[in-house]
């Protein structure tokens, strides 16, 4: 499989291509269809990325979080 960069790199191309103006409808098609193909590739690959940061954002630091194992931890507090 070809790495995110490189396929990114190839539906700018198809884009371009079609933008251009110059191809036989037969072929505007077929690099049309490429670019969706890719395009939605891409979307999932950025998807699962995105849910790898929030997880990695939201993950608790162990350090300062210390979990209360008294019911009432407020009663034991010496005033």
């Amino acid at each position: 499989m070809k790495s995110f960069e490189e396929r990114l790199t190839r539906l700018e191309g198809i884009s371009e291509e079609i933008q251009d103006g110059k191809l036989p409808l037969e072929k505007a098609v077929s690099l049309f269809e490429e670019g969706i193909s890719l395009s939605r590739g891409l979307e999932k690959e950025l998807a699962k990325i995105e849910r790898k940061i929030e997880i990695l954002i939201n993950k608790p630091d162990r350090k300062e979080t210390r979990p209360e194992l008294e019911l009432f931890p407020e009663l034991n507090e010496e005033e």
